[in-house]
């Protein structure tokens, strides 16, 4: 697998894959293998990589087992202990079923939180997981057990989209059930008034977690290609609309750039990590932004 491992990071490929443990194990361990050290660098981990050892370290850092095979000093960098509690929250209203190359924003999300989830296990933290549709559609509380994250897996693997976005009310529910501080990562296209996502975050912020947000679109939203007569529809309960899309094509684009700076700069305001996702990517893009985001924060 070393040597080929990105095609289990193209999305269509996953996308064939049955088992969602399978699925995210590839996504997981292609990408550490496609890295020239540890990607958990300032993350949640117990050790990341060796060096070598010079007078003045801490000797407490220092790896005795490699010394004993190698006759030589290294000391263990990077390392911490954590018990973080990672929820994942997963928008599947029926927004995120736009797919305009195979697969749709729900199964990339899907990707990602199942990669999520797989990579804290590795880590020994624990992972919840809660879909949003306007409500809290299922709420799987934190666990490190093994078989839980067989729960979060069945669950993103049978996931439907349903319900509309509107995130505000499902974000507060959702930081009223979690009593613990940990991590919250929020996965949506976040089609939905940007104030009121951004109460959302508040409310988890004011309750000390620790939030990411991934925001997923298709590249059709971030491009608009269309360019003759065209039948748009509602996904989430609008009028379906035909009209010329090149006449549309400007004011769109202006209005989507405007959306996505709002959303863009309320998060860095509220100490939320962004990074926005197009479900053309690789999965290893999602996850280096992800773990990059994290480290620029530590």
């Amino acid at each position: 697998m070393a040597e080929d491992y990105r095609r289990y990071l193209d999305p269509q490929v996953l996308s064939r894959i049955a088992q969602f443990d399978l699925k995210a194990r590839l996504i997981v361990e292609g990408f550490l293998q496609g890295l020239h050290k540890s990607p958990y660098h300032g993350f949640s981990v117990e050790f990341a990589e060796h060096r070598d050892y010079v007078p003045g370290d801490d000797v407490r850092h220092v790896d005795w087992r490699a010394y004993a095979k190698t006759d030589r000093l290294y000391i263990k960098q990077y390392e911490e202990e954590t018990n973080l509690r990672c929820y994942i929250a997963l928008d599947i209203s029926r927004s995120m079923a736009y797919a305009s190359a195979g697969v749709s924003k729900l199964q990339y999300g899907a990707f990602v939180a199942g990669s999520m989830a797989f990579l804290a296990q590795r880590q020994r933290d624990a992972v919840g997981l809660a879909t949003l549709n306007g409500q809290i559609h299922t709420f799987l509380r934190h666990s490190a057990h093994p078989t839980s994250l067989k729960q979060v897996f069945h669950t993103l693997q049978t996931v439907e989209p349903q319900g509309d976005t509107r995130l505000a009310g499902s974000l507060h529910d959702l930081a009223e059930r979690i009593s613990e501080r940990g991590m919250v990562i929020v996965i949506s296209d976040f089609f939905a008034p940007v104030d009121e996502v951004l109460m959302g975050f508040r409310h988890l912020r004011h309750r000390r977690h620790d939030v990411i947000a991934f925001q997923v679109l298709d590249p059709d939203e971030l491009q608009f290609p269309f360019e003759q007569h065209t039948m748009f529809k509602g996904l989430e309960g609008h009028a379906e609309l035909a009209a010329d899309a090149r006449t549309l094509r400007d004011g769109y684009l202006h209005e989507m750039r405007s959306f996505l700076a709002r959303l863009r700069r309320g998060c860095q305001q509220n100490d939320v990590d962004y990074a926005l996702l197009e479900t053309s990517q690789p999965l290893d893009v999602a996850l280096s932004k992800y773990l990059a985001a994290r480290q620029a924060r530590r």
